[in-house]
């Protein structure tokens, strides 16, 4: 089944181009079945890019699935049209008295602040508190995990003396667990972040179980609350140029930035980067739909607490 996203989303000219199946809301609205509500805060400067990246890998499920795109109020988006903005996203007094089926909250470039100084961190605590009752499974990807592990567990963050930047070799803890079903015995994941969470302090939290983790870039992922919180520290949703777009940015501005390790050829820049961790970000996004929310969700959304 496709993705339902919003007519005209610049998104679904893209995913076509890419033999991804989707339908609009109108097309949506004529089939006679119940999709799976999702809301996703895009916390990413590049909306556009970031929402093609989350829609990717989440059409891979026979699900349809129903997404509300969320914003943080009175934000400044530098990145991106005050026009898409209007149009595609909603802010969190419109959507509050709402249930979803699930919810993704995505990276922000705010990782060099403490969690209490980034602008919008009231609005942030109020929406992670929210997710508790009104959504099914929440996914937090990179800055946002950090956020939520330290606001529910007190979690800390920790600075890294240079970006943990490429595609690093990962195993999980047991190939059972429903979100890994599928998985071989390793697998890869693009990280670019500039501060880490360790496995010393997850492990002093009875209810947060470590499930997969690299010998390089340590804890990528995080379970809670059976499954209803779900906290990622890479990036698999990123796209073959993701790190490419981010490394050029860098240079070009004379940022102290090394080569991402483990994704051009021969570490080579000017070579086409080599995409290894798109299937498992496939069968992860797929997993966390079929496993985490809709064999968990309750049918009347009204239901979930």
């Amino acid at each position: 089944m496709p993705l339902n996203i919003p007519d005209k989303l610049p998104a679904i000219e893209l995913l076509l181009q890419e033999n991804i199946f989707v339908i609009d809301q109108t097309r949506a609205s004529h089939q006679d079945i119940r999709p799976l509500k999702i809301v996703i805060l895009n916390l990413m400067p590049l909306k556009i890019t970031t929402e093609t990246d989350l829609l990717r890998v989440l059409s891979n499920s026979p699900l349809q699935i129903e997404i509300e795109f969320l914003k943080i109020k009175d934000h400044e988006h530098k990145h991106t049209s005050a026009e898409h903005m209007t149009a595609f996203y909603k802010t969190f007094e419109q959507i509050k008295k709402h249930k979803f089926d699930g919810m993704i909250i995505t990276g922000a470039p705010v990782e060099h602040l403490p969690f209490e100084e980034v602008t919008y961190w009231d609005e942030m605590k109020e929406i992670m508190d929210w997710s508790v009752t009104n959504v099914t499974s929440s996914l937090f990807i990179c800055w946002a995990s950090q956020a939520a592990l330290f606001h529910f567990y007190g979690i800390p963050k920790y600075p890294l003396e240079k970006k943990m930047f490429g595609v690093f070799e990962h195993r999980v803890s047991d190939k059972k667990i429903p979100i890994f079903r599928g998985f071989d015995d390793t697998h890869y994941v693009p990280h670019s972040r500039h501060t880490e969470i360790r496995a010393e302090d997850i492990k002093k939290v009875e209810e947060l179980e470590i499930v997969s983790e690299s010998d390089i870039s340590g804890v990528n992922m995080v379970i809670a609350r059976n499954g209803r919180q779900i906290f990622v520290t890479g990036h698999a949703e990123y796209s073959r140029m993701t790190l490419d777009s981010e490394y050029k940015r860098d240079v070009s501005r004379n940022l102290p930035i090394e080569v991402p390790l483990n994704y051009y050829p021969n570490d080579n820049p000017d070579g086409t980067p080599i995409l290894r961790w798109r299937s498992a970000a496939n069968l992860l996004f797929t997993n966390w739909l079929n496993y985490y929310v809709y064999q968990q969700t309750p049918y009347d959304l009204e239901d979930i607490k």
